[in-house]
């Protein structure tokens, strides 16, 4: 910096004996000086909060929320703006200056005593005033607060880097503007400030056909959503409908994203208006909606009311001629536009993602550089997931023979083949899908790399995701062969897996499997939802499941492969303690497939967990399964599935896992569940035809062991059908892993696993359809996924 200093002065100093054109060359070094200057300054002025500020930093969507409408506007509503923004799988942040500093990520506390102590009202002009004269307190005088308008929460949400911000209405141009000029900051803060506000159009009262062409000569994009209108209005707010055509249409969320991120790769400096007409069941019709911001102008206009005593007048008299009607529209209306902000927001950060995982891909860039021989360290933080599985690096090889020639590769020779690298593993692939379906939630992956080119691919792969790093423990030369997992997919011309090779060594080496190193990650974690996949070795498995029960998490576990299914089941874990058995499980969901399930059931058998434990016998017994059991299973499943012994193999299962999710590829997926006596499945209505058995009424209270057989209510066994027939399959590598990483995220939502998994299985064909091992649009379906965990 003091270089570009000097190089500057010199400049300056001799400009007058210098030719324009060698002036014009030390410009860069300029403007490169009054960044580096304004980046140190602004971290010093601009408080981000935590949440806001690591959603941004691992592209999680986020959503400005401008302060006035809580200072100014709407007091004493609940709102639920922030609320609506987690719902659909955003993060909110509420823009605003609170003690003479500016805030993004303000908490509702900090917004109440906003309210409380009062607060002006903040625009462009006003940011500097208002900061420069820093806080009250120590100035004498009352605390500085201030509301941002859009004007203002547009300036503080560029400045921290937010590209979606969603409001009310938009400020104007007022009705007999060349008698005054009387033209909202608002328009020429989206002339020069690159943020994408989603409003109902602008406030009804305004001249919106001069507001429009303000906006034009701003440069500004003007869209209305068509909701499936090729030529709609723009939007008068408390009207659907304006008169006046809107400039252009946007059909959805995702369009208007595309938008967004084409306008920042563009470099164009100025912001985007994406108009969102009011719900048509709270509008106030055109015609009723005119007489009254007539009457109410005209009033505003005879009682001397201009400039900034205006707008506040002129909706009071609104309120009042509609009797309050305009207020209950008005909390529908911004309720509406922040749904859609959020939506939109979750669309442009699966497409930032996405080419952010092109540029990342080892097959398209260079491979970072090689971290020094240390251990990655554990973030202290929480997390509501703690993912303890493999990483890998990934190679998918689809045999490309031809035509004529069948499906499969030939054996004993080289075959033209498609290989595309990728970072897999089943732990990353459940994490990194958790991470994109789920984004408000935090997943963090507890794995081991080596020190290799390898290892540093996989770390700057996930970085280039936003996912967090800070479990992966990176392996050196005093761990022996400790190489980074690999692992190689052959795939016949028809996309289906013919082998696979896997090299996952690193994981089932039990000298290093669970280290103390482990254990201290599952307390800072404390995670609602452990999963753990079947690459480690069954002593390391065993060690991740008690962890985790420690600290009172859930379990899920994947079983990886029909070898590696069955260490779940071990006869030597390496642990003193019994396997837990329902109520308190050995884990609380499995998501085996057909051929994983029966390697778990006869590892079970075989070493003593079925038929030689008394504590299976009584949760069986209590189960009081009779004759007619098969009628029940071919009924609830096919006669193929019970003929395979399908439902059989889980249902003895289910002492050791009271929630199974058999998948089943092209006929959907199994679920059962053990349920207990007070779960709601066994009296809801609709769950009626999906009981396999309803435990009889239980014996004597006092009887040794009562406690397990009272726990029994019954068993949920449900066939849910493929959602979709997938003809176009690019590739099946992590389909399961995805399906397990959306299910997961929802339930650490607090959703019920049967109302989330059609979504985790769209999630599937997500990934069925992508190249990546993780489809990178997930995060389209984070506010269905929420949406189906609220229900």
């Amino acid at each position: 910096m003091q270089a570009a200093w000097r190089q500057t002065s010199n400049c300056l100093r001799q400009q007058r004996r210098w030719p324009v054109t060698r002036y014009a060359n030390m410009l860069p070094a300029v403007r490169s000086l009054h960044q580096a200057t304004a980046a140190s300054h602004l971290g010093k002025v601009l408080k981000i909060s935590e949440e806001v500020k690591d959603a941004l930093a691992t592209n999680k969507p986020v959503v400005a929320l401008e302060s006035t409408i809580y200072t100014h506007g709407a007091m004493g509503i609940d709102l639920r703006l922030e609320a609506i923004v987690r719902e659909n799988g955003g993060v909110p942040a509420v823009i605003g200056i609170l003690d003479g500093v500016p805030n993004v990520g303000l908490s509702p506390p900090e917004i109440e005593r906003m309210i409380q102590e009062g607060a002006a009202k903040v625009s462009r002009r006003d940011l500097a005033y208002l900061v420069g004269r820093g806080p009250g307190a120590i100035n004498g005088g009352k605390p500085r607060h201030g509301g941002t308008t859009i004007s203002g929460t547009m300036v503080l949400a560029r400045l921290a880097g937010i590209r979606v911000f969603g409001t009310g209405g938009l400020g104007g141009v007022h009705r007999g503007w060349h008698n005054h000029m009387d033209i909202s900051a608002d328009l020429s803060e989206l002339g020069r400030t690159r943020v994408a506000v989603i409003s109902s159009g602008c406030k009804g009262f305004l001249d919106i056909a001069a507001t429009l062409e303000y906006l034009e000569t701003q440069g500004v994009y003007v869209a209305t959503f068509g909701e499936g209108r090729e030529k709609v209005d723009f939007p008068a707010f408390w009207a659907r409908e304006s008169g006046i055509p809107s400039p252009s249409v946007v059909k959805d969320e995702a369009e208007a994203a595309a938008i967004i991120w084409a306008q920042e790769r563009l470099n164009i400096e100025t912001g985007l208006l994406f108009a969102n007409p009011i719900p048509s069941v709270a509008e106030v019709p055109r015609a009723e909606m005119e007489a009254v911001i007539d009457q109410a102008v005209n009033e505003a206009v005879a009682g001397g009311f201009t400039g900034n005593r205006n707008t506040p007048f002129v909706l009071t008299r609104i309120r009042q001629l509609t009797d309050e009607r305009s207020v209950g529209a008005n909390v529908t209306l911004v309720q509406s536009n922040v749904e859609r902000a959020a939506k939109v927001a979750v669309h442009l950060s699966a497409l930032v993602a996405e080419d952010s995982e092109k540029a990342a891909s080892p097959a398209a860039v260079s491979i970072p550089e090689k971290k020094e021989p240390a251990v990655v360290k554990v973030d202290p933080g929480r997390a509501e997931i703690l993912v303890a599985g493999s990483v890998a690096l990934d190679l998918s090889c689809d045999y490309a023979g031809e035509t004529g020639k069948g499906p499969a590769p030939e054996l004993y020779t080289s075959n033209p083949a498609s290989i595309v690298p990728t970072i897999g593993g089943v732990g990353h692939n459940v994490a990194l899908a958790a991470h994109r379906i789920s984004p408000s939630t935090k997943v963090r992956l507890c794995t081991m790399v080596g020190q290799d080119i390898a290892g540093s691919t996989v770390l700057g792969a996930m970085e280039a995701n936003g996912m967090d790093t800070s479990g992966v423990r990176q392996l050196g030369p005093e761990y022996g062969a400790a190489r980074t997992a690999h692992y190689i997919a052959v795939n016949g011309a028809d996309k289906n897996l013919m082998v696979a090779m896997a090299d996952m060594a690193i994981f089932s080496n039990d000298h290093h499997s669970f280290p103390d190193y482990w254990s201290s990650a599952v307390t800072a974690a404390s995670p609602r939802w452990l999963v753990a996949d079947g690459n480690w070795s069954p002593a390391g498995l065993r060690s991740w499941i008690e962890a985790a029960r420690l600290h009172g998490a859930q379990v899920a576990f994947e079983p990886v492969s029909v070898a590696k299914s069955a260490r779940l089941f071990a006869k030597d874990t390496g642990s003193s303690k019994k396997p837990g058995v329902f109520p308190n499980p050995l884990v609380d969901l499995a998501t085996p497939n057909q051929y994983e399930l029966a390697a778990m059931h006869k590892a079970a058998s075989d070493n003593g967990y079925i038929l030689d434990d008394k504590r299976w016998f009584r949760v069986i017994d209590a189960l009081g399964i009779t004759a007619g059991a098969r009628e029940r299973f071919v009924r609830l499943t096919s006669m193929a599935l019970t003929d395979a012994g399908v439902p059989q193999q889980i249902v003895q299962l289910l002492p050791y896992i009271p929630t199974l999710i058999t998948k089943l590829g092209s006929e959907g997926a199994l679920l059962t569940i053990l349920l207990k006596r007070d779960d709601p499945l066994l009296y809801d209505d609709e769950a009626q035809r999906y009981l396999l058995v309803r435990a009889p009424p239980h014996g004597d209270p006092e009887a040794e062991h009562n406690d397990m057989e009272a726990a029994v209510g019954g068993i949920y066994m449900r066939l849910f059908p493929p959602v979709e027939n997938v003809k176009d399959v690019v590739s099946v590598n992590g389909v399961g892993d995805t399906f397990l990483g959306a299910m997961v995220g929802g339930l650490a939502q607090g959703g019920r696993i049967e109302r989330l998994i059609n979504v985790a299985q769209q999630a599937a064909v997500i990934t069925l359809r992508s190249h990546e091992s993780v489809g990178t649009k997930l995060p389209m379906l984070a506010s269905q996924l929420t949406a189906a965990a609220k229900k």
